[in-house]
């Protein structure tokens, strides 16, 4: 027998309870696109200071870059989409051009021998459309390279970093383009050591102060006191003898240096783990380069 839904839902109570369907209507789904050129970051320490670059990155997707949709001789946003961003957290050199610690904005003038790197006020700017010279805090000659391979997608990043010293890279198509970037770790960081090892701080950094003076061809006298002080200390961590031998072979004390590393050397073969194997190769290696 078949029901109307008018005559079913008419006769569906109980009690005082109406039994009935709703059907509501589903909101249509988010759907998220990829984005033409997906937004990138990152952070870099040199040596102590930190690098933040954030930005967009197109791809080639078989266009001609450089000439054709990057114009020569022109002002680029050095991506897409927002200008890109730099920030450093100390000052800093690019191709010898001193840079205040801050954050800013980074555009480029593209040419096929030479490239202009702006570093600019940050003005939260999209595009290069509101560039405005005379917020220009520095402009900087950058020679372009060839990779030996196609880039795809543009990209900026830091390579060959060491303490006081990096390079700061973009590269797209087939050019790259490097700018040395230079850190003043001595003189930021001197000031500040010998003032924690003149104090009366019972927790000062003996070993780290030690090798710091060490790999920065400092006073290698005060290197051996410090790195004798934190040998003091912990007696049991034996690769501190290790870092003594390392420091008493650049005084050019060999006797000594064989000394602090065979008792480095002890330490080690009673070692467990990785690290036992590690350091009797630097022990002995060492002694050896000083036989």
């Amino acid at each position: 027998m078949i029901i109307s839904t008018a005559r079913f839902l008419s006769t569906a109570l109980v009690g005082t309870t109406l039994i009935a369907a709703t059907v509501s209507a589903q909101a249509p789904a988010k759907i998220e696109f990829p984005a033409a050129s997906p937004a990138a970051s990152f952070k870099q320490t040199v040596g102590i200071t930190d690098i933040e670059v954030s930005y967009h990155r197109p791809s080639m997707r078989g266009r001609v870059i450089f000439g054709g949709l990057v114009p020569y001789n022109e002002v680029w946003r050095t991506g897409a989409n927002q200008a890109t961003k730099i920030k450093f957290s100390t000052p800093v050199k690019l191709n010898g051009t001193s840079i205040d610690a801050g954050a800013y904005e980074l555009y480029t003038i593209p040419g096929k021998g030479s490239w202009t790197v702006i570093i600019h006020k940050d003005s939260s700017a999209w595009g290069a459309y509101t560039y405005d010279s005379k917020n220009d805090v520095a402009r900087i000659q950058a020679k372009p390279t060839a990779t030996s391979a196609p880039v795809e997608s543009f990209a900026i990043g830091v390579s060959d970093i060491r303490d006081s010293a990096a390079t700061l890279f973009l590269t797209w198509e087939r050019v790259r383009v490097p700018l040395a970037l230079e850190v003043d770790v001595k003189g930021m960081l001197l000031p500040k050591i010998e003032a924690v090892m003149a104090s009366n701080s019972d927790k000062k950094p003996y070993a780290q102060a030690a090798l710091f003076y060490f790999d920065n061809n400092l006073d290698l006298d005060k290197a051996v006191t410090w790195i004798d002080a934190a040998i003091a200390a912990k007696p049991d961590v034996f690769y501190y003898s290790y870092h003594k031998a390392r420091i008493l072979a650049k005084k050019g004390d060999k006797m000594g240096a064989i000394a602090a590393a065979e008792k480095s050397l002890e330490g080690a073969r009673k070692a467990k783990g990785p690290i036992r194997e590690e350091y009797i190769r630097l022990n002995e290696k060492l002694i050896q380069s000083l036989k």
